[in-house]
């Protein structure tokens, strides 16, 4: 990541109230971009946006993702270089509930933001690297042993991993319709999009997120209770993909049709681990009255199998996972230990960052 490209740089982000888009916010922020967030209030409370006072550190314009005019709007105040688009309804068991708020936050707002990038073009402005986050859920998942690759079949058993799969295929259409990497020299757009892992970090709040209903039962006093325990995910720290967007979006702005294209970010595939594997580890690292039971749900079908295979981000974008899974989670410990010790939540973030960025990439020979 070369940190000189952000300084100064003009980033629009959708969804930088949430988790994952304030890491990213903060990440910028610390390297000199200028951000420019477009979000609905927070989705939970505490939230780590208000928490690290971001609010007061970047253009923050709140707004509804499905109003393809306030999207327009927003975008073209900004003249942003670089659009990441991470704003959606990302819950599994949210989706069984409101399907419909699903399809038209996850679908109809990536249409929006892509609008908003044509709109801009159209009066002159070009969005020289433009991301849509959709997910590893995007598949049409066999329950294979192996990682899927970025040209397997798209699916979505659930309105969820149907709603990222369809923004998948928006995507596609307005890059090839619209700027097609064959024409890149006539219209400087490069677009792509990024599916990634199962992300865990320090400041999660969100409701039905593994290590934030461990967090709640353990500050309880209560033991954790865990529903599918068998379900293999493919885990990283929040920072891993996010690294991966940033990556790709300077080469994207620099090298245009080259990466306009699908990418998967996860970890390595010993890192493909089971609930039950990652609840261990938090109780181990947690200490003395950790404790889980096993409280099997099957009423909603969730896959039991997901693994990726990110060999081509690793090959072509010159990215290598930092952190295994045990580090990823004694990452999000220190970070909530931390802040239950009355520590800056944002101070926090910029010295996990520190620490990342301080690590030597691991080798995946």
């Amino acid at each position: 990541m070369n940190k000189a490209f952000w300084k100064g740089r003009k980033v629009w982000i959708t969804g930088h109230t949430g988790f994952k888009g304030t890491w990213l916010s903060i990440w910028l922020h610390a390297m000199g971009a200028n951000v420019t967030g477009f979000s609905l209030e927070p989705p939970t409370e505490p939230s780590l946006y208000r928490l690290s006072g971001m609010a007061g550190r970047i253009n923050s314009h709140i707004g509804e993702i499905r109003d393809v005019e306030q999207v327009r709007r927003s975008m073209a105040e900004t003249a942003p270089d670089v659009v990441l688009h991470l704003a959606a309804q990302p819950l599994v068991r949210e989706s069984y509930r409101r399907p419909e708020d699903t399809y038209a936050i996850n679908v109809m707002g990536t249409v929006n933001v892509l609008e908003a990038v044509r709109s801009l073009h159209a009066a002159g402005h070009t969005v020289g690297s433009a991301i849509m986050v959709t997910t590893d859920k995007v598949y049409e998942n066999r329950e294979w042993l192996w990682g899927y690759r970025e040209d397997e079949p798209l699916g979505g058993f659930d309105p969820y991993s149907s709603s990222k799969a369809c923004a998948e295929l928006v995507t596609a259409a307005y890059r090839s319709s619209y700027f097609p990497p064959a024409r890149y020299a006539e219209h400087g757009v490069a677009i792509a999009t990024a599916r990634a892992g199962n992300v865990i970090g320090g400041g999660d709040w969100a409701a039905d997120r593994l290590l934030p209903d461990c967090f709640r039962a353990l500050e309880r006093g209560e033991e954790i209770a865990i529903r599918r325990p068998g379900a293999t995910r493919p885990w990283q720290h929040v920072l891993e993909p996010l690294a991966g967007y940033l990556r790709l979006a300077e080469l994207l702005f620099c090298g245009g049709a080259a990466y306009a294209e699908a990418w998967n970010f996860g970890p390595r595939e010993e890192d493909a681990q089971t609930v039950e594997s990652i609840v261990r580890q938090v109780c181990r690292q947690w200490g003395e009255g950790a404790v889980y039971r096993v409280e099997e749900d099957l009423s909603l079908h969730e896959h039991h199998l997901l693994r990726l295979d990110c060999s081509k981000a690793w090959s072509r974008l010159g990215l290598r996972p930092r952190w295994t899974a045990e580090e990823a989670v004694g990452a999000v410990l220190d970070w909530v230990k931390a802040y239950r010790g009355g520590e800056d939540p944002y101070e926090l973030c910029l010295r996990q960052m520190e620490a990342y960025e301080g690590v030597q990439s691991v080798s995946m020979s």
